[in-house]
C-alpha cells in the first residue's frame, strides 16, 4: 500500500487500455509491451472502472487520458486513437479523468481546427505529441500553428522526449526529441507551456536545463520506474526544480501502485511530494474544478 497522505495524487500520462481502445492500436501492440517492456499487456483490456480501481488503490484521484497520435494513419505501424473515445471515458468520469489530444504534424491547418475542437467542444485540457513518430524534431517547422493555437487555447502541450524506443518493426522510429530542440521553441515562444515527457533519459540533465532555463518548460517524470530514475532527477524534483516536475506513469507501461511506492521509497520532502504528485499538474493544467 502506498504510504498515507492527505492528498490524491494526479497522473498527467495515462493511455486508455479499454477493449474499445485497443482495438484503434496496430498489431505491434502486444510484441512491444510484453517482449520489450517486459511489462503485464493485459491484451484484452483494461476497464474504466478496474483502472479506476487501481489508481483508488495507489492514492491516485485523477488521470489525464492520452489522444494519441502516433505517425500517419495509411503508414505501417502507425495510428490515431479516436479523441471521441477519450472524451467519452471523460464524460463517465469527469471527476476522474481528463483528456489530451495528440496532434499529427502533416494534418495542417485541419488538424489545428480539430485541437481547436477537442478543446473547445470535448473539453480536452491540453495537446500531446509524439515527435519521433513523424521524423520531425519538436522545433521544425509543421509544428509552430499547433503551438500558436496552444498559446491562444491557453493548453500546455505535453511531448515525449529523450531516446524513442523501436516500437513497430515496419516503422523504426528515430529518436528525434533531444530536450535541448525545446530551448528554440521556447525562445520563440516564451508564453507556450512545454512539458517534455519520459523524463528525457538519455539527455536527462538536458531536459533539467531546460527547465530550470525557462519559465514555461517543465519536465514529466513517466515511463521510467522510480528506483531507476537518475540521481540528478531526483536531486531536481527535492529542491529547485520542485515547482517544474509533475508526476505520470505512461500506464500500462507503468502501473500505478508499484510507481507510487517506488516515489515513496524516494524519501521526498513532504511539502515537495504533494507538488510533484499534484499541486504542479493542477496549476499547470488548470484542474482546479476537476478534483
Amino acid at each position: 500500500m502506498s504510504a498515507a497522505r492527505d492528498f490524491q495524487a494526479i497522473d498527467a500520462v495515462v493511455n486508455i487500455w479499454t477493449a474499445q481502445a485497443l482495438a484503434h492500436r496496430p498489431g505491434w501492440t502486444d510484441e512491444f509491451f510484453v517482449g520489450k517492456i517486459k511489462g503485464k499487456h493485459d491484451s484484452g483490456g483494461i476497464s474504466l472502472e478496474q483502472m479506476l480501481a487501481d489508481m483508488d488503490e495507489a492514492g491516485i484521484g485523477h488521470g489525464l487520458l492520452i489522444a494519441a497520435k502516433s505517425g500517419r494513419p495509411g503508414l505501417p505501424g502507425c495510428y490515431h486513437m479516436p479523441p471521441q473515445v477519450v472524451a467519452e471515458a471523460v464524460a463517465r468520469y469527469p471527476e476522474r479523468f481528463s483528456g489530451l489530444v495528440g496532434i499529427d504534424p502533416f494534418t495542417g491547418m485541419d488538424g489545428v481546427r480539430d485541437l481547436e475542437r477537442c478543446v473547445a467542444e470535448l473539453g480536452f485540457v491540453g495537446a500531446h505529441l509524439y515527435p519521433h513518430w513523424f521524423d520531425l524534431p519538436p522545433n521544425e517547422a509543421r509544428y509552430y500553428p499547433f503551438y500558436a493555437k496552444c498559446i491562444e487555447l491557453d493548453i500546455p502541450i505535453q511531448m515525449q522526449v529523450g531516446q524513442s524506443l523501436i516500437y513497430s518493426r515496419e516503422h523504426r522510429c528515430r529518436s528525434v526529441g533531444r530536450p535541448i530542440y525545446l530551448d528554440d521553441i521556447a525562445c520563440d515562444l516564451p508564453e507556450l507551456k512545454l512539458i517534455g515527457s519520459h523524463v528525457g533519459i538519455p539527455w536527462h540533465d538536458e531536459m533539467i536545463a531546460m527547465a530550470w532555463k525557462h519559465e514555461n518548460v517543465y519536465l514529466s517524470s513517466d515511463a521510467h520506474s522510480p528506483k531507476y530514475w537518475p540521481p540528478s532527477l531526483v536531486r531536481y524534483i527535492n529542491s529547485y526544480g520542485q515547482d517544474k516536475v509533475i508526476f505520470g506513469t505512461d500506464f500500462p507501461v507503468l502501473r500505478f501502485q508499484r510507481t507510487i511506492g517506488e516515489i515513496d521509497a524516494l524519501g521526498l520532502k513532504p511539502e515537495v511530494q504533494r507538488k510533484f504528485l499534484r499541486d504542479n499538474a493542477i496549476r499547470l493544467y488548470g484542474l482546479e474544478d476537476r478534483q
